[in-house]
C-alpha cells in the first residue's frame, strides 16, 4: 500500500482528463447515441421513459465493460513488461519519465510534435446488434489512438510498467478506466443536463488542455526522478506517526 494512494489518485484523475479532453468531450452524445440505438430527442428528454433510461444504463454499463477489459489488460501487460525488465528499471523508469514530459508538453499546447499530431482509431461503421454490440464498441473505442486521449493514456501505463505485480498494474488501469467511465454513465443517465453542461464548459477546453499539460510535466518529472517511491514512504511514515 506504499504508494498506492499518489498513484491510483492520479489514475483516476487521469481518467477524468481523459473524459474531459477535446478528442473526447464532445463525441460523447453521438456514443451514447451509437451504442443504445435511441434517438436523441429520446435520449435529451428532460424525463425519459422507464424504458428509454433502462436500456440506457444496459448498454452505457456493456461500452464500458468493453473499454474497462482492454485498459485493465494493457495495464497487466504492462506491468508483466516491467517486472521481465526488472533489472533494466532505473534506465526505463527515467526514458518514462522523460516520455511522458515530452507527451505533457505536447498535450499543453507548448510545442506540437509530430509523430503525436496523427490520429489512428478502430472503428466500427454498422454496431453488432444488442449488448454484445455495445461492448464491442467499447473495446474499439478504447483500442482508438487519438492525440488527446493516447498521451495520457501512455503516461499511466508507463507508471504501471514500474509497478511490482501484475495486480498492482490492473489496479492502476482499473482506476484509470473508472475516472472514464463515472462520467460517461453520469452523462449518459442525463444527457439534457450534460448538454447544458458542454455549452457551459467548451470554451475552457484550450485551458483544461493546458492543466492536463501540466499535469502529465508534473508527473514525468516524479517518475523520472523516482519522487513517487519518496513521496510514499514520507506519507506512509506520517500516517504511522
Amino acid at each position: 500500500m506504499e504508494s498506492s494512494h499518489i498513484t491510483f489518485f492520479g489514475a483516476f484523475l487521469a481518467g477524468l482528463l481523459s473524459f474531459l479532453s477535446p478528442c473526447v468531450l464532445p463525441l460523447i452524445p453521438s456514443y451514447i447515441t451509437y451504442i443504445t440505438g435511441l434517438s436523441f430527442a429520446d435520449l435529451q428528454a428532460e424525463h425519459p421513459s422507464h424504458k428509454v433510461r433502462q436500456q440506457t444504463i444496459l448498454h452505457s454499463l456493456f461500452f464500458i465493460a468493453g473499454f474497462t477489459c482492454v485498459f485493465v489488460l494493457l495495464g497487466a501487460s504492462a506491468t508483466y513488461v516491467g517486472g521481465f525488465l526488472q533489472q533494466h528499471m532505473k534506465m526505463l523508469r527515467k526514458i518514462g519519465g522523460v516520455l511522458i514530459i515530452i507527451f505533457g508538453i505536447h498535450v499543453s499546447g507548448i510545442f506540437d510534435i509530430g509523430i503525436l499530431l496523427g490520429e489512428k482509431r478502430v472503428t466500427i461503421h454498422r454496431k453488432p446488434a444488442g449488448y454484445a454490440g455495445s461492448f464491442l464498441v467499447g473495446i474499439a473505442f478504447a483500442a482508438g489512438w487519438t492525440p488527446c486521449i493516447g498521451p495520457i493514456l501512455a503516461s499511466i501505463l508507463m507508471v504501471a510498467t514500474a509497478e511490482q505485480t501484475v495486480y498492482r498494474g490492473i489496479a492502476l488501469l482499473l482506476i484509470y478506466s473508472m475516472g472514464l467511465a463515472i462520467p460517461f454513465f453520469v452523462a449518459s443517465l442525463a444527457l439534457h443536463q450534460f448538454l447544458v453542461f458542454f455549452n457551459r464548459f467548451k470554451k475552457h477546453i484550450r485551458l483544461l488542455e493546458i492543466c492536463t499539460g501540466v499535469f502529465l510535466i508534473i508527473v514525468g518529472i516524479l517518475v523520472y526522478g523516482n519522487y513517487l517511491s519518496k513521496l510514499s514512504r514520507y506519507f506512509s511514515m506520517m500516517l504511522g506517526e
